[in-house]
């Protein structure tokens, strides 16, 4: 039928493009509402996470101010989905310039956001491993270039990486970005 051929089209040119997370995000919303499927079933069409799904749609959460520094590439999705962890406009708004201004890693606004937040706080401590600051920075950075989750451990001389991926279609698309 029209409608599911539109609906792999759409999922076609969502896998080919080089789309900016919040153009990517525009799509998943409209997949979503045109064809009437839940963010597993999505997820599981594009062989990604529902976490990766569910966190890239946030992002349009964003002011658009800083929705305008993510697409231009000014500011990464790691930076924009550590300043969802702030309820004031005003307040996600100047940390966004403060990432432009001084170069912050999203580390760094985490922890920046941590201090603010007591509800934030709790989540950066829980999260948070026994890594080296540089490590979890590096960690962060791989997963935000793989659009997954990367967790890495060990020490000076030797270490594992950890590549989530949620299905053989997302394990090829992290390899041919490698």
């Amino acid at each position: 039928p029209d409608n599911e051929l539109l609906r792999e089209a759409l999922i076609e040119n969502i896998h080919r493009s080089q789309l900016n997370p919040l153009e990517e995000a525009a799509a998943y919303t409209q997949l979503l509402q045109d064809f009437n499927c839940t963010h597993d079933e999505l997820a599981h069409k594009l062989g990604r996470s529902r976490p990766l799904i569910s966190n890239t749609m946030r992002l349009l959460n964003l002011p658009a101010s800083v929705q305008s520094r993510v697409a231009s590439g000014v500011i990464s999705a790691g930076h924009a989905r550590a300043l969802l962890g702030l309820s004031n406009e005003s307040q996600i708004d100047q940390l966004a310039k403060r990432i432009v201004a001084e170069g912050l890693s999203v580390r760094a606004v985490e922890e920046i956001i941590a201090a603010t937040s007591p509800k934030a706080a709790g989540k950066t401590k829980k999260k948070s491993s026994g890594a080296s600051p540089e490590v979890n920075e590096i960690a962060e950075r791989l997963g935000d270039h793989l659009d997954t989750r990367v967790k890495i451990k060990g020490g000076k001389a030797k270490g594992e990486i950890s590549i989530e991926f949620a299905g053989f279609a997302d394990l090829a698309r992290i390899v041919k970005k490698i």
